[in-house]
């Protein structure tokens, strides 16, 4: 499953514990009678496409989008040509207010690029079945990550949307670190303090007093 190169090693060398064999065994029975995104070669993009010392953002999702076609290994990102789902529209609404520019492009490859990990809390799910794959494992591992990132590096803005994400916050120093904070971009919740929140703006402004240069969202 992890045959990736990611992070110096680490995510293959963290999932050959053996405390992780049920999570192997459960994905590999799963891409093999059911439809599973993203592609098993995509499941760790945002490692891939954002070196891990290269992380100056860690913006928290939950689980791939279970419809065919839009995950790829990014946490709210779709692949190219995609209907944008409601959240990401929410995302790119609250990045018009704030900056002024319309971004219609659903693949966020550009932000992993620019340092943004765009890490899921989940990095499977079934078909049309959102959080089918909860409690398998994946969530362990992810936190290792976030502890990784908060011990080892400096100065990184941590994006929190929704309870679920806030709830990774117990793994964040604030000494090193910013945590930004709302309710979920979801059409359910982002009226209730997401519009308005300014968070991609937080996110530059702190970035540029750290001395890294603003990320173009």
């Amino acid at each position: 499953m992890a045959k990736t190169k990611a992070w110096n090693g680490y995510v293959a060398r963290e999932l050959g514990n053996p405390e992780y064999q049920h999570l192997h065994e459960f994905v590999a029975r799963e891409y093999s009678r059911q439809v599973v995104f993203p592609p098993i070669n995509e499941i760790f993009c945002a490692f891939d496409l954002c070196p891990f010392e290269d992380i100056k953002v860690v913006i928290l999702g939950q689980d791939p989008y279970p419809t065919r076609g839009m995950a790829h290994g990014l946490a709210f990102s779709v692949k190219e040509g995609r209907e944008l789902p409601a959240s990401l529209k929410n995302i790119f609404q609250e990045i018009e207010s704030e900056y002024g520019y319309q971004r219609n492009k659903g693949n966020l490859q550009d932000w992993s690029k620019q340092g943004v990990f765009l890490l899921n809390t989940i990095l499977t799910v079934r078909e049309g079945r959102p959080l089918s794959h909860q409690g398998q494992g994946w969530e362990m591992f992810t936190d290792t990550v976030l502890q990784k990132i908060n011990a080892e590096k400096d100065h990184v803005v941590f994006v929190l949307w929704g309870r679920q994400a806030q709830a990774k916050e117990k793994w964040i120093d604030p000494q090193k670190h910013l945590v930004l904070k709302s309710v979920h971009p979801s059409p359910l919740s982002a009226y209730r303090g997401f519009f308005g929140s300014g968070v991609f703006r937080k996110v530059n402004e702190q970035l540029q007093k750290w001395g890294y240069d603003p990320i173009q969202w």
